[in-house]
């Protein structure tokens, strides 16, 4: 199912029954049952497979690389790029501003890391790799000078260049 959510659609009771949270994503399994938040979703299908080192420490490594992007990098680059994308740019120049300083504090940090590295996790890609990549490579439609982060640039271009990687959006 797709929803307009510019329209509210997240919102409608029929939504909520299988989102507790009334947000995307949401993966529904035959028998009804929903599963929640996209860290969680990606560990379910990651299970089992070269994507979750099974070295207890890179592991908890990944992991580790999943929570900081749900809590440093998701919403300051994904806020401003939906009022970039919204023609709301203007009017939410402040908000958008201190997004920005957040945002921009931890690609940073991401790029200080990835800079004498290839992958996030030890040596070959995972799914900390996936998680992270798919937010930093829209950051530009934020209004983020992508150009700052050559590491970064290097590392989405190798997530990119992975077997059966598929954009997350068309055209991407």
């Amino acid at each position: 199912m797709t929803l307009d959510l510019a329209k509210g659609e997240a919102a409608e009771p029929a939504f909520r029954r299988k989102s507790r949270f009334a947000r995307v994503p949401v993966l529904e399994f035959d028998d009804g049952r929903t599963l929640v938040e996209s860290g969680a979703i990606l560990l379910y299908l990651a299970e089992g497979t070269r994507f979750i080192p099974q070295d207890p420490f890179l592991r908890a490594e990944m992991l580790g690389w999943l929570f900081f992007e749900q809590a440093d990098l998701q919403k300051p680059i994904a806020v401003p790029r939906v009022c970039h994308l919204r023609g709301l740019a203007a009017s939410m120049a402040d908000d958008i501003a201190r997004f920005h300083k957040e945002g921009h504090a931890a690609l940073e940090k991401l790029e200080q890391w990835l800079a004498p590295r290839s992958w996030l996790v030890g040596d070959g890609y995972t799914l900390a790799d996936l998680a992270l990549s798919c937010y930093v490579s829209l950051a530009d439609q934020g209004g983020y000078d992508m150009a700052r982060y050559p590491a970064i640039r290097a590392w989405t271009e190798r997530v990119a260049a992975q077997p059966g990687w598929v954009p997350l959006l068309p055209g991407e």
